[in-house]
């Protein structure tokens, strides 16, 4: 059932009529779901904002949220979600500020005008349409701000650390897989550029397991920073890892493997010759 123009004039007259009444009844109702995690006036200030929304919506032509008459409402339904999805209210109290405003309308109806009350059923329906634009703007960016974190978090758990002058290293924690084996070679190879690194040194003694998989991962790494002019030692092989490695078979060719980090270090200093000689391939 959808709103007449006629009838969709007259609830604008009527959100126009009871606004101080219905902005309070309004904000009462959406503080109590939202139990004081925002101010009153922070509240007061965003229904009042909705009504003068619903009320152009509404006022001249059958509503249609789709309609440019709608374009003020679309837009404070899509700042409140996002402004919601951000402080970290749940789909279901973004979508209570909206449908709110139902019960606000029906407290100031004339109980006696039979054909106020029937159109209030339509009147319902847009509400429940605006709400469902706002659930789905919600999910829009809660999923924006998902996938911004865990972008963060992956970077974060791949950092390329400087140990020493002309040698970065690149600890790894956890599963290696393509996405991220993709941003440990990116930030390798940016900071070998930025520092004119001539070695790198990937310590796996953080990765829990190495299969086919990660091997390959970190071959292409190694093959990658050769090409930027840089050798590669691999550090962490336990021999749980080395046992594992033997049995699937897998090469590492003239690639540089140490049992620890500080080995690795070792060895890429004496290679440099910072450290005595007798040190190297410790």
């Amino acid at each position: 059932m959808t709103l007449s123009a006629d009838e969709a004039a007259r609830f604008a007259t009527l959100l126009e009529e009871h606004e101080e009444v219905l902005v309070t009844a309004w904000t009462d109702r959406v503080a109590t779901s939202l139990r004081g995690r925002l101010s009153r006036a922070e509240l007061q200030r965003q229904t009042s904002e909705l009504r003068r929304a619903f009320e152009q919506a509404l006022a001249g032509s059958a509503p249609d949220l789709g309609a440019e008459s709608a374009g003020e409402l679309r837009a404070q339904l899509a700042e409140l979600s996002a402004t919601r999805a951000r402080q970290g209210f749940s789909t279901t109290e973004t979508a209570v500020s909206v449908f709110a405003l139902k019960e606000a309308v029906l407290g100031v109806l004339d109980d006696n005008d039979a054909t106020m009350l029937r159109d209030y059923v339509a009147f319902s329906s847009f509400v429940d349409e605006a709400a469902l634009f706002t659930f789905d703007s919600y999910v829009r960016v809660r999923e924006e701000l998902i996938a911004d974190q865990a972008e963060q978090l992956l970077e974060l758990s791949t950092p390329v650390v400087k140990l020493w002058e002309g040698v970065v290293a690149v600890p790894l924690v956890g599963t290696l897989d393509s996405a991220r084996a993709q941003v440990v070679m990116e930030r390798l190879l940016q900071t070998l550029v930025d520092t004119g690194s001539p070695y790198a040194i990937i310590d796996i003694t953080g990765v829990p397991a190495v299969d086919t998989q990660v091997a390959q991962h970190v071959l292409k790494t190694v093959v990658a920073a050769r090409l930027m002019g840089a050798d590669c030692i691999i550090s962490g092989i336990r021999p749980q890892i080395a046992q594992t490695i033997v049995a699937l078979g897998i090469e590492f060719g003239d690639i540089a493997t140490k049992s620890s980090l500080a080995d690795a270090l070792r060895y890429v200093l004496a290679q440099t010759g910072k450290v005595p000689t007798g040190k190297k391939g410790r």
